[in-house]
């Protein structure tokens, strides 16, 4: 059983009224009305109308009745709350074969009402039965303003999931008062015009275009934030350069997409390998990053420092805020519901891992001594993926960088203010998932993680295939495997060829896009090394992959993708194992935007949003659906805070009123780009709105839309644990045999399985991958690279030497 405190947060997180809506101009008065006694005007065998039913759960005092004071006809239905103490009453559609309408799988349909309210706690919600799992909660479609004289809501619901073959709906009121509903209406919406004729060419039209711009990104640039200018912050430090750290030589980068032009950021510190994460108020929070590289021969691993800046993107500038409480050099950074940042995992000074949680205080605008933190004392490895849940909860995805993930299952949920940790069961072959990408899939109303690829860099098996998807709505949520990987091209060193077999990716990223689907793209087979070229989109709707045309260009480690303003995704970096830097920047322009003319948000009534508001905008034509991306903010195949967030439409003409969550752990403060979209897919360019203020029905409890939502995980729960200053982590943690070459040259500690282990087929490997001349780094020779012993590996007498 939960407690209150949990009963309280969940309520919280969907009261927001959050179903993925889409809706267009209304439906013309011709189209069929699916609902069976719509005004109530034909009497039941009991006390309710006919194909009507109470429902409801709770303490509280309420009163159906069948009243005369109707919109229309001589009757309508009042539900009222005289005292509640939790919980809530509702007239539904009846959940029967006879009454529930009928739908069919993959359209929508548009509801409207005529109401009256005393009660700013009434709302629109949805149930749909599925033909396997019966009849289920399904989301809250729209918050019933209050109204004295008859007012009219109309909705669109989302398009109707796999299995759902019946729907009821009705009116739930959660506080004392009442509503009085009339005339309720349900229509199929008409299937979307053909697809325009496309303004590229058929290849282009399928699969999208990428283009190579002419300017080089100036920087060695291994983190990339979209800023709320539109702007992109592209942060390097020392670029994984020794010498440019040992010279003090650190670099940013804001590129303008406007201009195609870079200014060069002066940086106070290494930056290499930092967390950061947007603040509420649009400026970037930098956390930790490289303090001292690994030693000559590799007795000592990277080191985390504990300092941490504020980028402001009107300036251009960084200001150093407080020092975190240790080292972490490659944190995590999650934004959470009131505008704190919580930041687990790296490596500390001594480059053992850190085991203490940082939380950035919003209110305070510093970190928070470790004694007002809670603490586990957990070791979460490095860029652990903790993605905040729509309860304020964190899931970690099982995504992260360097080796085999945390024990257990290698996936799990995080409960902050309970200071417990409750294993997720179901991701497939965890300890290979080392720099997979995770991402909340649209719309974060369905609370669904995607997980895809990974590998391992101790073992360095061939990157996989791999893809787990889980429903957070589940009251026992677990990874389910999903589709395979596309397969692409690989370049083994001598060109690309198809790949085969299991072979998938690692290093690669996930980017939303405002039509609801998702690009990944980039990768590579090995540990920095042999990249793929294969870019595919994934449609959360029917969980499949559609492969499209591939970035031209390597994408392995230390590469970046995220999404513009305009809708297309620019993508940057590449540090194969030899430690050179591909400077070169694609940009891939989607199918959709190959669609001919795109739709356009006219007017913003008001950028800054409140949660629970309704905020109108206008458009130059029909539009499908509206939602808020969160901008970027991605290093290392993860961006944890990336989040798409539906907005409810109601519309009248070219007048659309979005309907703003009311929960600001499904959306968390800060700066956000608004799209609108027609029913073809084609996205307006996004205009920036400011969502913040007061979270929704703070004062009292909202627990009539609690539902099932990770309520039961069975998983094995954790406690804190033993307080211990850090986890001891070898410093070949980043994969790399530091008995060799420079600091940013990566021999790998274990070659590819098709490598054999002699001197000869090491060397030819290192060749193949354009690795130079490598001095050996003290006397010591694990990987036989010198057996003649001048300090020089691979050089020519080693291996003549052993071919005899």
């Amino acid at each position: 059983m939960r407690t209150a405190r949990r009963r309280t947060s969940a309520l919280l997180a969907v009261s927001a009224l959050t179903g993925g809506l889409l809706l267009t101009a209304p439906q013309p008065a011709s189209a069929a009305n699916l609902i069976t006694n719509p005004g109530f005007e034909t009497a039941g065998t009991g006390d309710m109308p006919y194909c009507w039913s109470k429902s409801g759960w709770g303490d509280n005092d309420f009163t159906f009745e069948t009243v005369a004071d109707a919109h229309s006809g001589d009757k309508a239905m009042k539900v009222e709350l005289t005292r509640r103490a939790e919980g809530d009453r509702k007239a539904l559609i009846t959940e029967s074969t006879a009454c529930a309408p009928v739908v069919t799988v993959g359209k929508q349909y548009d509801l409207s009402l005529w109401y009256k309210t005393t009660t700013p706690d009434a709302a629109l919600t949805l149930f749909r039965h599925d033909a396997t799992a019966g009849w289920q909660y399904w989301t809250d479609l729209k918050t019933l303003e209050l109204a004295a004289g008859w007012t009219q809501a109309s909705v669109r619901t989302p398009e109707v999931p796999a299995g759902t073959d019946r729907i009821s709906w009705g009116v739930s009121v959660y506080g004392t008062g009442s509503a009085t509903t009339d005339d309720y209406t349900m229509e199929q919406v008409a299937d979307p015009v053909p697809d325009p004729e496309c303004t590229g060419t058929a290849e282009e039209c399928a699969n999208g275009r990428w283009d190579v711009l002419p300017t080089q990104n100036p920087v060695r640039s291994m983190h990339s934030v979209v800023l709320h200018n539109g702007k992109v912050l592209l942060i390097a430090g020392s670029g994984n350069d020794p010498e440019m750290f040992e010279a003090g030589t650190f670099t940013s980068a804001v590129y303008d997409p406007q201009t195609g032009t870079y200014e060069t950021i002066p940086t106070p510190k290494d930056m290499f390998c930092a967390g950061h994460v947007q603040l509420k108020d649009g400026r970037v929070l930098v956390m930790s990053g490289n303090k001292g590289y690994p030693s000559a021969d590799g007795t000592v691993g990277y080191q985390g420092y504990k300092d941490s800046y504020v980028f402001d993107p009107e300036t251009e500038t960084y200001t150093k805020t407080n020092d975190m409480n240790d080292g972490h050099w490659y944190p995590s950074a999650t934004i959470l519901g009131n505008g704190d940042v919580i930041s687990f995992g790296g490596l500390r000074e001594d480059s053992t891992g850190s085991v203490t949680a940082e939380r950035w205080s919003d209110e305070q605008q510093k970190w928070l001594p470790t004694w007002q933190v809670n603490q586990t004392w957990s070791y979460w490895g490095l860029y652990p993926s903790m993605i905040l849940m729509q309860d304020g909860r964190l899931f970690y995805s099982g995504s992260h960088v360097f080796g085999n993930n945390i024990p257990g299952t290698g996936s799990a949920i995080y409960d902050y203010e309970g200071n417990t940790i409750t294993q997720v069961p179901g991701l497939q072959d965890k300890d290979v998932r080392d720099q997979s990408a995770s991402v909340l899939l649209p719309p974060a109303q369905d609370q669904k993680v995607l997980t895809v690829g990974g590998g391992n860099i101790d073992s360095n098996p061939a990157a996989n295939r791999l893809t787990d998807i889980i429903d957070l709505k589940q009251p026992n949520p677990a990874y389910v495997a999903g589709p395979p990987l596309p397969q692409g091209t690989v370049d083994l060193g001598n060109g690309p060829v198809p790949q085969t077999g299991g072979q998938g990716k690692m290093y690669l990223s996930t980017v939303l896009l405002p039509d609801g689907k998702v690009l990944e793209t980039g990768g590579a087979l090995h540990n920095r090394a042999d990249p793929v070229y294969e870019t595919s989109l994934f449609d959360p709707q029917t969980e499949t992959f559609d492969p499209v045309a591939p970035d031209p260009e390597a994408r392995g480690y230390h590469s970046s993708a995220f999404l513009l303003p305009d809708g297309r995704v620019m993508t940057t970096g590449d540090n194969p194992g030899n430690g050179s830097w591909n400077h070169d920047v694609s940009v891939y322009t989607p199918p959709y935007l190959l669609k001919g003319e795109r739709p356009a948000i006219t007017s913003v009534i008001d950028t800054e949003w409140t949660y629970g508001d309704t905020q109108r905008i206008t458009v130059d034509r029909p539009i499908a659906k509206a939602e808020l991306i969160r901008p970027a903010a991605v290093t290392h195949s993860s961006d944890p805070n990336q989040r798409f967030v539906d907005l409810p439409l109601s519309v009248d003409g070219a007048n659309v009123d979005l309907n703003v969550t009311s929960n600001p752990d499904l959306a968390p403060p800060g700066w956000y780009m608004l799209f609108a979209v027609d029913a073809n897919g084609v996205p307006s360019v996004a205009e920036w709105v400011h969502l913040d203020g007061p979270r929704a029905l703070s004062t009292k409890d909202a627990s009539a839309h609690v539902h099932s939502f990770a309520d039961a995980p069975r998983g094995k729960v954790s406690k804190p644990g033993k307080k211990r200053p850090s986890q001891p982590v070898a410093p070949t943690v980043s994969g790399c045999d530091r008995h060799y070459g420079s600091a940013n040259v990566c021999v790998p500690t274990v070659f590819p399985a098709e490598v054999k282990k002699t001197t000869a087929a090491r060397c030819d490997w290192l060749k193949r991958n354009e690795y130079g001349r490598l001095a050996v780094n003290g006397k010591d020779d694990p990987l036989r690279l010198d057996p003649n012993g001048d300090g020089v590996a691979c050089g020519k007498g080693d291996v003549l030497k052993k071919r005899r």
